[in-house]
């Protein structure tokens, strides 16, 4: 068997506004068509922006909840139920598998949060497939992040679909409303350094802390860390990553999306259509 041929594809996906769980755009459309061209897996991993704790932990229990972690949108949103089952014995083995190295097994606190469920009914609309997530460790270093990402790479062998939910690019208090499309200067320079990066050389993704517009593009490091972990996968696999579709929007957030092991081909964007952000209300400020 060619264990390498088998093995199962991974993602990054910018996330961008909770809005896009219920919109219909390029970018929801590129996560649709994404999960139909990957092998039903035994379950998704999911390393989430909106989780992110003094500790690595992983969520263990059977059924876990719909976290519905913002405010100031649509009750719409609040009424969406994202009902995967939880797979505590894949956390069992998630757990095994990055020692010496600790993760903490989570039983009863989080859930499935707007991070991973805002991608996953698109990505897996069925909620058919078990979800656990990992949480974003704050108090260690982007070396800490892709190290564990490589870690992780024996997953993949085992049926385990790796999806790194945030954004490139992600500043909030830079959002321009006026320019749903658009992105400024340091925002288009930094997600193509990260672009040259991701496809060819991603084990030197660390080291974009010293990038000239870094403190623009990652005023706080929760929405770039899980792009770290596709990064890490990549590294491991010898193979770097593929993008899925790119685009920017208000300014100062980018949209691009990534996959590893998997042909974009027909699946990636142009980089022009529908804005992500299109149903943003104006005074959400937790994206």
């Amino acid at each position: 068997m060619d264990m390498k041929q088998d093995r199962m594809p991974a993602a990054f996906l910018g996330h961008g506004s909770p809005m896009n769980a219920l919109d219909s755009n390029r970018y929801t459309q590129a996560w649709r068509r994404f999960g139909a061209s990957v092998p039903k897996p035994r379950a998704v991993l999911v390393i989430s922006a909106h989780w992110t704790i003094n500790a690595s932990a992983l969520t263990a229990m059977s059924s876990p909840k719909t976290i519905h972690d913002f405010y100031g949108f649509p009750q719409e949103l609040f009424d969406i139920d994202y009902p995967a089952p939880g797979a505590p014995e894949i956390a069992a083995e998630v757990a095994e598998i990055v020692k010496p190295g600790w993760i903490g097994l989570d039983r009863d606190s989080w859930g499935i949060d707007h991070g991973a469920w805002s991608v996953l009914v698109h990505v897996f609309p069925n909620a058919d497939v078990p979800v656990l997530q990992l949480s974003i460790n704050a108090a260690q270093d982007f070396e800490y992040h892709l190290r564990l990402g490589a870690k992780l790479a024996p997953l993949r062998d085992r049926g385990i679909l790796i999806v790194g939910s945030g954004n490139v690019v992600h500043n909030l208090r830079l959002i321009d409303w006026q320019q749903p499309d658009a992105a400024f200067d340091w925002n288009r320079r930094f997600d193509g350094t990260v672009k040259n990066l991701m496809t060819h050389e991603p084990e030197n993704l660390a080291e974009l802390s010293n990038h000239r517009d870094f403190s623009l593009a990652v005023p706080t490091d929760e929405h770039f860390i899980p792009l770290l972990y596709l990064a890490g996968l990549a590294a491991e696999d010898k193979t770097p990553a593929d993008v899925l579709v790119e685009g920017f929007a208000m300014g100062s957030l980018s949209m691009t999306a990534y996959t590893l092991g998997l042909s974009c081909g027909n699946l990636r964007g142009d980089g022009r259509g529908a804005s992500p952000e299109s149903h943003v209300p104006g005074e959400q400020t937790n994206i």
